[in-house]
């Protein structure tokens, strides 16, 4: 069974025991996080939400909390003789997937 999750303004597809890295989530390493916003859920039943798959839920074990690599964004003005530099580190948790349930009212059809 696999399922498409929206997190962090993205979709992931994931499957049970898989690992992806999404935008930072207001967890610590080590807790279970709940994401309830499925948008499709495949397998040998599938169902696509609309928007959202009722009652579905993916639950989730933060592994790590981290931070990206520098990216510099660098601007130049031509005939002024100014420039601006700036640096950005998005911060990233990497999630390993425990589970995904379909509800109680996707197994009762």
């Amino acid at each position: 069974m696999y399922a498409i999750i929206e997190t962090g303004g993205k979709q992931y597809c994931i499957e049970e025991g898989s690992q992806i890295r999404v935008e930072k989530l207001g967890a610590e390493a080590g807790t279970e996080v709940t994401l309830d916003n499925v948008l499709m859920l495949g397998g040998e039943n599938l169902q696509i939400g609309a928007p959202r798959v009722e009652n579905a839920t993916v639950t989730a074990e933060v592994v790590d909390q981290f931070r990206g690599p520098k990216v510099l964004v660098f601007k130049r003005w031509r005939r002024n003789d100014s420039r601006k530099l700036r640096g950005h580190r998005q911060d990233y948790t990497t999630l390993k997937i425990k589970s995904i349930n379909a509800g109680s009212a996707a197994s009762a059809e």
